[in-house]
């Protein structure tokens, strides 16, 4: 169930005193840390993934079945792990039960402090080529200062 607006503002509002309070723990639970160990997690499982092909080659090359195919679900294992965490940096298993990483692009400690954007309206869409449409777009661009 989405938040109303008085709950949203109230929430913006302890999250920036969170912020100006207490900025190590604000960056702590911007989620940082979870990045860095989803990189580590990916580069750990890609030395696995090169030592899994190791072990099919050596499967291959001595006739031995069973060292392949472990070598093949090694490397399908890394693979996997791999993918999974440059996918969605949170951790596999969570630290504290009652803190996880929040995922919205509104303001926020994840974000670092920075407010929402503004609602737009939607203006109708222009008619035309795409390229028509992408010249447009960067002419009001430019007209803007962005």
């Amino acid at each position: 169930m989405p938040l109303s607006e008085e709950e949203l503002r109230l929430l913006e509002q302890m999250e920036r005193a969170l912020v100006e309070e207490d900025p190590k723990l604000a960056s702590t639970l911007r989620g940082t840390s979870l990045q860095r160990a989803a990189r580590r997690r990916a580069i750990i499982s890609g030395v696995v993934f090169v030592a899994g092909i190791a072990l099919l080659t050596t499967g291959v090359i001595t006739s031995l079945a069973v060292v392949g195919i472990i070598g093949f679900v090694v490397m399908l294992l890394a693979a996997t792990i791999a993918v999974a965490s440059l996918r969605n940096p949170a951790p596999m298993t969570m630290p504290h039960p009652h803190l996880r990483e929040t995922r919205h692009d509104g303001f926020g400690v994840v974000d670092g402090g920075r407010g929402h954007r503004p609602h737009r309206t939607r203006r109708p869409r222009p008619s035309g080529s795409f390229m028509e449409r992408m010249e447009e777009r960067w002419r009001r661009r430019r007209e803007q200062g962005l």
